[in-house]
């Protein structure tokens, strides 16, 4: 998994309420458990007409917000099915973090365990980083995990937050549920030589 550190990225206003994990990826595209290729199917059913033809009204497709890598969305982001393809999603495209007041357990779980930094602010200062983006479109936000702290080049958005530490690490580090145990295979081993039969 991609350590996340530092990230300077262009936010994307998705100011939307309960956007479900069929939103992000629909059912129709979970075929696959590669874990990868799955950028096209993100949002598909609002970045795509009928006729396959992109619509130029979704935030992704207009021109000052197609290559963000950080999403600002409405609350209860990622309710749902459990399906891990919606983080996968989110990350094949390029969404490094995505800012919202909530999130639904099982995707906000599944994001730290994909490289993606689910970040929870109070609703004043996600409406802030909200309004911010659609009024001033491009605008790129720097997110820094050691310091905790959110800011744009005018400072006029500087916010810190609060993130458990134990996920902070994994993230920081690049581990996964399975980097997380092999970090500890000395101590196994040493446990499974005292214990063996």
């Amino acid at each position: 998994m991609d350590a996340f550190v530092k990230l300077n990225g262009v936010v994307a206003p998705l100011d939307r309420v309960n956007i479900d994990t069929d939103q992000i990826i629909p059912a129709v595209y979970l075929k696959s458990i590669e874990r990868t290729g799955f950028e096209d199917a993100l949002f598909s059913s609002w970045r795509y007409n009928a006729d396959g033809s992109e619509n130029p009204d979704f935030v992704l497709n207009k021109p000052e917000y197609r290559n963000a890598n950080v999403l600002v969305a409405g609350p209860n982001f990622g309710c749902g099915s459990s399906r891990e393809h919606a983080p996968w999603a989110l990350r094949d495209y390029g969404i490094k973090c995505i800012i919202s007041t909530s999130f639904a357990d099982i995707f906000y779980n599944n994001c730290f365990k994909n490289g993606v930094l689910p970040l929870v602010l109070p609703p004043e200062q996600v409406r802030e980083i909200m309004d911010k983006a659609e009024s001033a479109p491009g605008i790129q936000l720097n997110i820094d995990l050691l310091a905790q702290r959110v800011w744009d080049e005018s400072e006029e958005i500087s916010i810190s937050f609060e993130i458990d530490s134990a996920r902070k690490d994994a993230l920081v580090n690049g581990l996964d549920d399975i980097g997380l145990t092999l970090r500890m295979e000395n101590d196994i081993s040493d446990y499974e030589a005292k214990h063996r039969l």
